[in-house]
């Protein structure tokens, strides 16, 4: 694969540097979308980054880098081999962090309680819910096949009738709801959300309140995204969006939102989990210095901030220049990752 030497070279004057950077605390982790790929397009600059990372250059230096990003809808596996494939770099899933990949920290807690996976397609987040170790999985596809009257609206497909799981929701207690990814059918989804939550858990039992003997439902969003930068000129809406629509229809109808468990960038509980990710890729270094690279000021940079990382913000993505100052302020801005890359190993290699 081709890597500009323009920029390599300019480091020349400090191999002596470069030299102990082999053996240093530094480390990078990258959001995806809007930085290196923009929906199935690897972004150029994003090959050239990760291949310097990865020591082709005249170096031979390697830097620990993960992916963090509030994407997901399949297995770590399976999206890893999909980014390799984009890149031409190999993408290992123990250096991928996706939005429900925080939810095996504590699965333990939900084993072997009936829970409901929304988003992604068919029953895809059932079995990766399944491979983090929950024995009981059910979705919004189970529900409209067991009671088509739940959400009239919606006719199954065959694929869709051939996924659901027969089961009867009038005698399973849902203990509580996950959205994975972004949910395929807000109406459907939201119906259904409204039902298990307003019931304590069975739909179609009356409307529960905190004096009964059920305890309330959990829920977990993985994505606090309003928007994402797809291949389209402008930000599409992403699970955040979906989060506001459920929400206001839950007040409207209650009088109060539903609490919730909040999980993705820029949550304290992701970042957390992606230091422990990457302390670990890293061979244990506990004294790792990061850079975070990213296009979202909301997500990416507030996170890094927050966590006390050194926070980079390339306007290849979500964040665009033109429209103002960002809300949260990076410790830098770049044009892209590549150049993101090459303004951080110089601030590490100041003589």
């Amino acid at each position: 694969m081709y890597v500009n030497p323009a920029p390599i070279r300019s480091f020349v004057r400090h191999y002596p540097a470069l030299k102990r950077l082999a053996s240093s605390s530094l480390a990078f982790v990258f959001d995806i979308d809007g930085v290196l790929v923009r929906g199935k397009r690897a972004l150029p600059a994003a090959k050239r980054a990760l291949t310097i990372l990865d020591g082709n250059n005249k170096f031979g230096i390697k830097i620990p880098y993960i992916l963090l990003t509030n994407g997901g809808g399949v297995s770590e596996a399976t999206r890893c081999n999909q980014l390799s494939e984009q890149l031409g770099i190999q993408i290992k899933p123990e250096q991928y962090i996706q939005a429900h990949t925080v939810v095996r920290s504590f699965v333990h807690k939900y084993t072997d309680t009936p829970v409901l996976v929304l988003g992604g397609r068919g029953d895809t987040l059932r079995k990766v819910a399944e491979g983090y170790g929950f024995r009981q999985v059910y979705n919004t596809l189970d529900v409209l096949a067991w009671n088509p009257s739940i959400w009239p609206f919606h006719d199954l497909t065959m694929e869709e009738r051939t996924s659901a799981k027969a089961a009867d929701f009038s005698e399973i207690p849902i203990g509580a709801i996950f959205v994975f990814h972004d949910p395929r059918n807000w109406a459907l989804d939201i119906q259904v959300m409204c039902d298990v939550l307003r019931s304590g858990g069975v739909i179609g039992a009356p409307p529960y309140v905190s004096e009964c003997a059920r305890r309330p439902v959990d829920l977990v969003f993985c994505n606090p995204d309003l928007v994402w930068k797809s291949e389209f000129d402008l930000p599409r809406l992403g699970q955040g969006g979906f989060k506001e629509a459920f929400q206001a229809v839950f007040k409207t109808l209650t009088g109060t939102a539903y609490p919730y468990i909040q999980l993705g960038k820029p949550t304290e509980l992701t970042y957390r989990f992606s230091e422990t990710v990457l302390k670990r890729f890293a061979g244990g270094d506990s004294s790792l210095k990061i850079y975070m690279i990213g296009d979202n000021p909301e997500s990416d940079i507030a996170g890094a901030n927050a966590a006390g990382w050194k926070s980079i913000l390339v306007s290849t993505g979500v964040y665009n220049p033109r429209q103002g100052p960002p809300t949260h302020k990076p410790t830098h801005e770049a044009r892209d990752v590549e150049q993101a890359v090459l303004w951080a190993l110089e601030q590490e290699l100041q003589p």
